[in-house]
């Protein structure tokens, strides 16, 4: 079975992720003379930096969802298949799918990256991590049902865990969640539950390391950390999670938290393929390429985005596993196939640093530019139009423009839905 490809004579692209990298490499090579098969186990791409804003009920998961099929609808060279990538044999250029295998002239690894837990397994277990819409919609449902049983709760104690959140990862994305659910406990959850007394809820951010936002600069770190202790989150650093049962988080110096809920935003991993030397890994799975993301060792498979590690001046561990670097190399893959075609020499790829950014809050962010550094309302409004500008879809820019709106002029969200999936009773 050749997942029902036609066979056009064209040199066969296959990219597996539809991530940042995987989709503008598609997008690049649409209306040229390959045939490009894109696979992924969905028929969607995720929007990533806003995940933390469908777990907190600010946006839908339709808002920074965008069909794959609609994107390449005019795109007769691109083929789009809904399935997972099993095993790989480079000998024969084939890949192994759920659906069945397909043949490849030229395969592109782009599935990008999922949580690390870093072997615990107590955590894995208990924790919600936050790398997909699912996983962002299953922490909106258990955050408003944990405050839907606090309601019924009679004991202080559980009532106080079910109140208590702990985010693990001082990274953007936690600095972010719980700038966020900050705003929550301020402005909404007491309107939403008057029952309840939120000032007994705590907020923990937690990071292993000697500061949040190791990847920004300290001054830009000392910013975040203000503002979110202006918003009442407990920012502890140095606090290394030693495990997790469910009810209580362990920190390695024998503090224990009580807390129902844990949010993993603490590290990311590759996953290794089935078929692929286990000699190109490096450290956190990624692959390692060279200078034109080929991958070691062979002439006609490449990695780019989170699971491409590539070395050069000041990344010795590799680029950042972010967006930038993801399109960037998409860009140049593209056209150095292109140029390889026409028998051209291939350029070498270098990342260009365009700066990074995180929001904390209504009105908070930090912004740090190649050529300059600010922060507050200003950097907030800038972290805004980048985000808004990044989403695929005009309908999806208009959703989130108006959803952002709303909740800053009314102070609230109106998404507070918990949806599970219905359990099928037989007679």
């Amino acid at each position: 079975m050749q997942l029902n490809i036609p066979e056009t004579g064209q040199k066969r692209i296959l990219i597996a992720g539809g991530g940042f990298a995987g989709l503008k490499l598609a997008t690049k090579l649409s209306g040229s003379n390959f045939q490009v098969v894109l696979i992924d186990k969905n028929n969607f791409h995720q929007f990533q930096p806003l995940f933390y804003q469908v777990a907190t009920a600010g946006l839908e998961p339709s808002a920074i969802s965008f069909p794959l099929r609609k994107i390449f609808q005019n795109s007769k060279n691109v083929f789009i298949r809904v399935a997972e990538i099993t095993s790989i044999s480079t000998e024969n250029k084939e890949v192994f799918t759920t659906l069945g295998a397909i043949s490849y002239d030229i395969l592109v690894l782009a599935m990008g990256v999922d949580t690390n837990f870093f072997g615990m397994k107590h955590i894995a277990q208990n924790a919600i991590p936050m790398k997909s819409v699912a996983e962002a919609l299953s922490l909106r449902n258990k955050l408003l049902q944990n405050f839907e049983d606090a309601l019924l709760e009679t004991d202080a104690e559980k009532q106080k865990s079910l109140l208590n959140i702990v985010i693990v990862g001082g990274g953007p994305t936690g600095v972010e969640v719980s700038g966020t659910l900050a705003e929550m406990r301020k402005f909404i959850l007491p309107k939403d539950y008057p029952e309840l007394d939120f000032s007994k809820m705590n907020i923990y951010l937690l990071e292993a390391g000697s500061r949040i936002l190791a990847g920004m600069n300290e001054k830009s770190a000392n910013h975040a950390e203000r503002y979110l202790q202006k918003l009442g989150v407990n920012v502890l650093c140095d606090a290394q999670v030693s495990n997790y049962d469910g009810e209580k988080v362990s920190i390695h110096n024998n503090i224990q938290i009580p807390a129902k809920t844990l949010v993993w935003a603490a590290g990311v991993s590759g996953k290794a393929t089935d078929g692929l030397n286990p000699e190109i890994y490096t450290r956190g799975n990624r692959i390692k390429v060279n200078n034109f993301n080929l991958v070691e060792g062979f002439e006609d498979v490449y990695a780019i985005g989170d699971n491409a590690y590539m070395t050069e001046g000041e990344y010795p561990n590799g680029h950042p596993q972010m967006a930038q670097p993801a399109i960037q190399q998409a860009k140049l893959l593209a056209l150095n196939l292109k140029r390889q075609s026409r028998n051209e020499p291939m350029k070498s790829y270098h990342y260009f640093n365009k700066g990074s950014m995180a929001t904390i809050g209504r009105n908070l962010a930090v912004v740090e530019l190649p050529f300059v550094r600010f922060y507050g309302f200003f950097a907030w409004l800038t972290w805004m139009f980048v985000h808004l500008m990044a989403i695929v879809g005009v309908k999806n820019r208009l959703l989130v423009f108006i959803n952002w709106f709303w909740n800053y002029v009314t102070y609230d969200q109106s998404l507070r839905l918990i949806i599970k999936p219905s359990v099928r009773k037989d007679a």
